[in-house]
C-alpha cells in the first residue's frame, strides 16, 4: 500500500487532469496524477479555447506559451451550403474580451500543460501505465485500486478519466452507454492556404445535408512550392446519420466515406472537395453525450471534465468547461481537503455544466445555420435580412455565450 498523506489523487492526465494539478499546486495542495496510458500521446485533433478558459490558463502563466503555438481566433463566420454569408462576428480580443480565443492542436495544448506540470510539480508525481480499476473509501481516506499495481491512498480522488470513466461507472453502474445525438462526425487536418481572415472559425451548411466546421490551428513557417504560406487546418464534417459504430476518437476513416454531400461545395473562398481530399488525417466519431448527473461528489471522490459532463462537441466548449472545473475544484479544496469541499465544488459547477450539455443538444452556436436552413427551405437567398434579422442572429450567438459562461457580463463578474 502506498500512502499519499494529505494528497489529492488525480485519475487521468488529459486536459482536465493536468489543469487540476496545476491549480492545486498554485494553492499549495499536493497531488499525484495516475494515467492509464503508458505514454501520453495526442488524441483528437483541433480544439478551441474560449476566453473564459484562456483567462484560467492565463492565471497559470500559460498564455504566452500557447500564443506561440496556436492561432488567435479573430472571427466567427456562418455560411449556408451555397457559400452565402449568413452572419459574421469578431471573437476573443477582437470582440473586446480581455483574454484571447485560441484555436490549437490538442497535442500542443496538452504538451504545454504537461511541461508545466513536470517543471512545477515534478515528473515523479506523474504515474504512467497506472490503470485505475475502482476505489474504496472511509471517513478519512480514499483508496484507488489499479491493474497490476499496489493500491494508493489519499485524502481525495478526482476522476478526470473522460467519457469512459471507471470512477463514474462505479458511482453509476446502471447508467448505460452514451446517448447518440443522431449526428455522425468526421474530423481531420489539412494543410491549406489561409482563407477569409486567416484566423476565422467557419461553419457552413446544416446537419440534414452536411455541415462543415473549419478553423486553422497552426501557422506553418515553411513555404510551399508555390511560394504561399500554409496553415494546419482542423475541420469537421457532420451529418445526420441513423446508425453509427461505437464511439472511439481514434477510429481511422476515409474522405470518400462522406464526401458525396460536399461535391458541389466549390466557393470563391474555398474548394471544399479539394480541401477535404488533401487531408493528412481523417477520424470518425459519432457525436455522443450523457444526460446530466444528479451528483458528482460522493464522500472523498468527485468527477471532473468529461467524466462529469460529456457533451456533444458543438460549442467549442468541452475542454473549456473542464478547465473551469479545475479552477473551482482547487479553490474549494484550498478550504480543506474534505467531502464538504468536494460538495461545494459540485454545487458551483454541476448546474452550469448541465446547462451547457443540454444547450449543446438544442441551441449551440450553429443554431444560426439551422434557423436559416429551415426558413429558406434549404435554398439560396437573395438577402439574408429578408430571412432573419441581424438582431435575431446576434441574440442566438449571445444566448449560447451566456449559458456557457463566457459572455462579457459573466466574465466581468
Amino acid at each position: 500500500m502506498r500512502h499519499s498523506s494529505g494528497e489529492v489523487l488525480i485519475v487521468g492526465a488529459g486536459i482536465g487532469g493536468l489543469t487540476a494539478a496545476l491549480e492545486l499546486y498554485r494553492r499549495g495542495i499536493a497531488c499525484r496524477i495516475y494515467e492509464s496510458a503508458p505514454e501520453i500521446r495526442p488524441v483528437g485533433v483541433g480544439i478551441n479555447l474560449l476566453p473564459h478558459a484562456t483567462e484560467v490558463l492565463g492565471a497559470l502563466g500559460l498564455v504566452p506559451h500557447l500564443a506561440k503555438l496556436a492561432v488567435e481566433t479573430a472571427e466567427a463566420a456562418f455560411f449556408n451550403r451555397f457559400g452565402q454569408l449568413i452572419y459574421q462576428e469578431p471573437l476573443g480580443r477582437r470582440a473586446g474580451y480581455s483574454w484571447p480565443q485560441f484555436s490549437i492542436h490538442r497535442a500542443d495544448l496538452q504538451a504545454v500543460l504537461l511541461d508545466a506540470v513536470k517543471s512545477r510539480i515534478g515528473e515523479a508525481r506523474i504515474h504512467l501505465g497506472w490503470h485505475c480499476t475502482g476505489f474504496e473509501q472511509d471517513e478519512k481516506r480514499v483508496r484507488l485500486s489499479f491493474r497490476d499495481r499496489d493500491p494508493v491512498e489519499g485524502e481525495a480522488a478526482v476522476a478526470c478519466d473522460g467519457i469512459h470513466s471507471v470512477i463514474r461507472r462505479q458511482l453509476y453502474p446502471h447508467e448505460g452507454e452514451p446517448r447518440y445525438s443522431g449526428v455522425n462526425m468526421w474530423r481531420g487536418v489539412t494543410r491549406w492556404k489561409p482563407i477569409l481572415s486567416g484566423a476565422s472559425m467557419l461553419r457552413a451548411g446544416w446537419l440534414a445535408t452536411g455541415k462543415l466546421v473549419h478553423y486553422p490551428i497552426r501557422n506553418e513557417v515553411d513555404e510551399t512550392v508555390d511560394g504561399k504560406k500554409r496553415q494546419l487546418v482542423n475541420w469537421l464534417w457532420e451529418i445526420e446519420t441513423p446508425s453509427y459504430q461505437r464511439w472511439d476518437w481514434n477510429r481511422a476513416a476515409r474522405v470518400e466515406d462522406f464526401i458525396a454531400g460536399a461535391q458541389s461545395w466549390k466557393f470563391n473562398w474555398l474548394d471544399v472537395p479539394a480541401f477535404l481530399r488533401a487531408a493528412e488525417l481523417v477520424l470518425e466519431y459519432p457525436m455522443v453525450d450523457k444526460d446530466p448527473l444528479p451528483a458528482w461528489s460522493f464522500g472523498r471522490v468527485t468527477l471532473l471534465g468529461d467524466a462529469a459532463h460529456p457533451m456533444v462537441p458543438r460549442g467549442s466548449n468541452g475542454a473549456g468547461q473542464a478547465i473551469l472545473d479545475a479552477k473551482v475544484l482547487a479553490e474549494k479544496l484550498a478550504q480543506g481537503t474534505n467531502p464538504a469541499s468536494l460538495k461545494s465544488y459540485e454545487s458551483e459547477r454541476l448546474g452550469p455544466t448541465s446547462s451547457v450539455v443540454l444547450e449543446n443538444r438544442r441551441n449551440p452556436p450553429d443554431a444560426i445555420l439551422r434557423e436559416v436552413y429551415e426558413r429558406t427551405g434549404d435554398r439560396p437567398f437573395d438577402s439574408i435580412e429578408a430571412v432573419i434579422s441581424a438582431q435575431e442572429l446576434a441574440a442566438l450567438s449571445e444566448r449560447y455565450k451566456q449559458v456557457a459562461g463566457y459572455d462579457k457580463v459573466s466574465l466581468r463578474r
